[in-house]
């Protein structure tokens, strides 16, 4: 698994805090000073943070659990779409739809209703509306896409979900905390990380800072996306491998009955040849019990 070194985090700017007015107590223990005015966040314990984020959501990226993606800030909303897509998980960009999760069937009937729209443009009665129904059914169609169209495929609530800046994702957080879903999160000098159960301390504001954290988050996704298709592959040579051999048993098995059949059949002539009958064997006679 890809680590993340301390001179590419310091590069990125990971370390840079808040004004120490607007610091959160409950970050203290990620804190390492205060300089100018401002925090300065521990990257040893960052890169530590991290290492067990990565291995959390590798081992759920093995066993083929999803992971929802929230980043609905400017800085980080077109480098959390872009990335997340390359590994085919589910991602909010846009305003979180409030219920998302703790009222996730209402979301997959608005879903429903997208790829419903879909098969009708495709069929004859989309012509037969009028302009102004047609221009109505596209605008709901183009609204639907850019809140619901990154969740399409999220046939089920995630596994978990990493969240960029949990106090303007707190909904998010709230809800998935509601449902025992564990949240995965960077969380600035500003934040309470008692609110998540894996805090990634690092800045949440700068760009390069987003990138790099999710960049390793990602890395370690594809690595057990890999080796879940490893195991896959594996278990399929391995059932392919017991067929061949069942197949091999059975076809000797056929193969000796066919050779036992043929020689019967030879004994059988050969003995009628001979005039030879076979006699059966007298059945004993079973002794009478009487009664005393």
């Amino acid at each position: 698994m890809a680590k993340v070194s301390f001179d590419e985090l310091l590069d990125a700017g990971v370390h840079f805090g808040h004004l120490k007015r607007k610091w959160n107590p409950a970050m203290a223990p990620y804190i390492f000073m205060e300089r100018n005015g401002i925090h300065i966040i521990d990257l040893y314990k960052t890169q530590a943070k991290l290492e067990e984020a990565q291995n959390a959501l590798k081992q759920m990226a093995i066993s083929g659990r999803r992971i929802l993606f929230v980043a609905t800030k400017k800085q980080a909303k077109v480098i959390v779409s872009e990335m997340v897509k390359n590994i085919n998980m589910p991602y909010v960009t846009e305003r979180w739809p409030g219920g998302m999760l703790t009222n996730f069937a209402t979301i997959r009937k608005a879903v429903r209703k997208m790829s419903n729209i879909d098969k009708m443009v495709t069929t004859s009665s989309w012509g037969n509306l009028s302009k102004r129904e047609r221009l109505q059914i596209t605008r709901e169609r183009a609204k639907l896409e850019k809140n619901l169209g990154s969740i399409a495929d999220m046939s089920r609530l995630p596994a978990a979900i990493f969240v960029v800046d949990i106090n303007k994702e707190k909904i998010a957080v709230a809800e998935a905390r509601k449902l025992n879903i564990p949240v995965f999160a960077m969380v600035d000098t500003n934040t309470d990380p008692n609110l998540v159960d894996f805090p990634i301390p690092a800045n949440d504001d700068a760009s390069k800072s987003i990138f790099i954290i999710l960049d390793a988050v990602i890395q370690s996704i594809i690595e057990g996306l890999n080796e879940r298709r490893l195991i896959r592959d594996k278990q399929d040579e391995a059932d392919n491998e017991l067929d061949d051999m069942q197949d091999d048993d059975l076809k000797s098995k056929s193969d000796n009955l066919k050779v036992a059949e043929e020689e019967a059949d030879k004994n059988a002539e050969r003995k009628a040849k001979l005039g030879v009958k076979e006699v059966a064997k007298p059945k004993r006679k079973r002794k009478e019990i009487t009664k005393n």
